[in-house]
């Protein structure tokens, strides 16, 4: 082969191949993307508070389990999973959503404003899939004294709920023990629980999150009206 056409050929391929490589350099695990940072970690789930700033993007990464995200603030972002076509989605305040893992996508911000999230990696989520359903009520909207409550779905054996609380007013006392985690879609102030176990007693901002593992008893201590969601496991 002509020499000068094999070291054109080289001046081609090679800065092809280096692209490829940077290119697959940021194909990282969710723990090491910058926009994400864990927030809390036990045997049951692993959060992290994400954001990305407006008109940016996160590094292609890594989704192993099933999650659960709870948008904060109204969005807009294309989401560009690896080896798809990017599908773009509009999301409101306290849009809360359920995600098979297994994947590897980035998530880029097309609007204004950062676009900020909770994502919750659901640990259990092989053994739970298969798991038998014992929930009561895996559907529906309840009205009480102050508030509302709609579940959103049951996935992977976590049932998901999102309740607005007027101010000064409480949830329903639910004496079921089991592990509970909270997510402030606005801030508010979380009053004492009245059990008699240590509770936080505190501001929460928004996207701030309180795991709970004993009867629940949710108080909006404050002068405005509260929203969260609830994980129940």
């Amino acid at each position: 082969m002509n020499q000068t056409l094999i070291v054109l050929m080289m001046i081609v391929v090679l800065p092809m191949f280096a692209l490829t490589r940077s290119a697959a350099a940021q194909d990282v695990e969710i723990t090491a993307e910058p926009s994400h940072h864990v927030a809390l970690e036990n045997a049951h789930v692993r959060a992290f508070k994400v954001e990305v700033a407006p008109h940016a993007a996160t590094l292609m990464h890594w989704h192993r389990h099933d999650y659960i995200f709870v948008t904060l603030g109204d969005a807009h972002i294309s989401n560009e999973v690896e080896g798809k076509s990017p599908v773009e989605a509009k999301l409101y305040d306290g849009d809360t959503r359920f995600a098979p893992g297994n994947f590897a996508h980035i998530a880029r911000n097309l609007a204004d404003t950062p676009f900020r999230n909770v994502t919750i990696e659901l640990l259990q989520d092989e053994k739970m899939r298969s798991a038998p359903a014992h929930w009561d009520k895996d559907s529906g909207e309840d009205s009480f004294n102050g508030g509302q409550r709609k579940i959103l779905f049951v996935k992977d054996g976590v049932r998901v709920s999102q309740i607005e609380l007027s101010a000064k007013m409480a949830m329903p006392k639910d004496e079921h023990v089991r592990p509970r985690l909270l997510v402030a879609v606005s801030a508010f102030e979380l009053g004492q629980n009245s059990d008699g176990r240590e509770s936080p007693g505190k501001d929460l901002k928004v996207g701030e999150m309180w795991w709970w593992d004993g009867p629940l008893a949710v108080t909006n201590a404050g002068s405005g009206p509260a929203k969260f969601v609830i994980l129940e496991f």
